[in-house]
């Protein structure tokens, strides 16, 4: 009796073995259960980013009357990008090309591999689970649409964003990831990005711009700026987004390894040495630091470090953060300020400039700090090429078509709402509820 246990035990594990095994097919490799167990951390990191750190820090910064509409996008976004992620979005931008014509899988990945198809439960990518790789890389496929958002509040046709967001996803987005992650024409050319300086921040900046310029200005843009209804809200949503950019950054890493630990560290100082310069910059220029400042100024960190994260040591971290505060500011100053383009929430100003700068500095801090791999054993001028043809051809690719699928959309339906739906706030018009709640 006393032998029962142990021996069944012992059995179900090999059978367990031997249906993994059976699975995962002859010669699949077998994944890692710390590195697995990290991804899958940092999966529900970035999740939580989107859900809810980008929608709290949005919705703070937006008016009441339009605090839930920006809920309702940031929500409406991440269970639309899931689906078209698990449709082909994955394949295209993960897939190995669509077909045997020369040069093919440098633009897109293909549908091979769409709605999941030939991979097994026990299907792995370097040291995890595959299945596991695509729910990571559907957080940032999440995220990147979301981040949109800030820019077109309080005056977008809900449609609209649907619309948009779905088609981005599959025509920007999941392209320029093959391009980058997936071994596309800018991997084989060295470009670096190591969480999403260009696929993510890049191309949400410069789609954003293109979005607001085409959909027009708010109406108490810039005469009747209000300042943001809930600063509380918005610490909370930086936060929630600094905490959940750990597993964006360190779980970019796919392993509990040295590297994660590295990006980590590295991810961390940059965002706390940018809310630092960007506090200082409104103390001395408005005699009083402001807690949205901060919290701006930690995002501006976040997004800028995001590419080098990789790449740079500890000394280039701090500079990053940094010049991811003044540069960014600056970006704030000009966009909103002097070129008067309504951005509501600073998206291109932000994310876009930083991620660029971001990738553009990589070249210059790669060799600060003793940890750094540095740039390997290419030369200085050839990584400063490769980085700024990445850089161009991002932005423009992302231009381009997220001007054309606005205007096809506008033809179908209008990209913002009436000016009396305006007025009377997004939430009640098109959603039919307030969150100041009723009675």
């Amino acid at each position: 009796m006393m032998n029962t246990k142990p021996a069944s035990r012992a059995g179900l594990a090999r059978a367990a073995i031997m249906l993994a095994m059976m699975l995962s097919g002859a010669g699949a490799a077998w994944a890692d259960t710390g590195d697995t167990a990290w991804i899958l951390t940092s999966t529900a990191l970035v999740l939580f980013m989107t859900l809810p750190g980008l929608a709290l820090f949005y919705g703070g910064l937006v008016q009441w009357k339009n605090l839930l509409s920006v809920l309702s996008q940031c929500l409406a976004i991440a269970c639309l990008m899931s689906v078209l992620w698990f449709v082909a979005g994955y394949s295209i931008a993960f897939g190995d090309g669509n077909g045997p014509a020369a040069g093919a899988g440098q633009i897109w990945g293909g549908f091979s591999k769409a709605f999941l198809a030939g991979i097994a439960p026990g299907a792995t990518v370097g040291t995890i689970p595959e299945t596991v790789f695509v729910m990571f890389q559907m957080t940032f496929a999440i995220i990147t649409p979301a981040l949109i958002v800030g820019a077109y509040a309080e005056r977008v046709n809900f449609a609209a964003v649907l619309a948009f967001s779905g088609l981005w996803l599959l025509l920007v987005y999941a392209p320029v990831a093959h391009w980058v992650w997936g071994g596309g024409w800018l991997a084989e050319l060295g470009v670096s990005d190591f969480a999403g300086g260009l696929v993510v921040h890049a191309t949400a900046g410069v789609s954003s711009l293109v979005f607001v310029l085409l959909m027009g200005k708010r109406a108490i843009f810039p005469a009747e700026l209000r300042p943001p209804h809930n600063p509380a809200f918005v610490m909370l949503g930086a936060g929630m987004l600094w905490v959940g950019w750990f597993g964006f950054n360190a779980g970019s890493a796919l392993g509990a390894n040295a590297a994660a630990g590295h990006a980590m560290l590295i991810t961390h100082l940059s965002a706390s040495t940018a809310a630092l310069v960007w506090m200082a910059i409104e103390w001395v220029k408005y005699g009083k630091p402001t807690l949205v400042g901060i919290a701006t100024g930690t995002i501006a960190g976040l997004a800028t470090i995001t590419p080098a994260a990789g790449s740079v040591g500890p000394a280039g971290a701090l500079l990053i953060g940094a010049a991811a505060a003044c540069t960014c500011y600056m970006a704030v100053v000009y966009v909103r300020g002097r070129w008067k383009i309504d951005d509501s929430l600073d998206v291109f100003a932000v994310h876009g400039v930083g991620g660029i700068l971001g990738t553009l500095l990589i070249p210059f801090l790669a060799s600060f700090g003793p940890l750094a791999p540095g740039l390997g054993d290419i030369t200085f001028a050839d990584k400063l090429l490769a980085q700024l043809t990445g850089v161009v051809s991002v932005c423009l690719y992302s231009a381009i078509l997220s001007a054309g699928i606005l205007l096809t959309i506008r033809r179908v339906v209008a990209l913002r709402v009436s000016a009396e739906d305006e007025t009377n706030g997004l939430d009640s018009s098109t959603h039919g509820e307030s969150a100041h709640g009723h009675g």
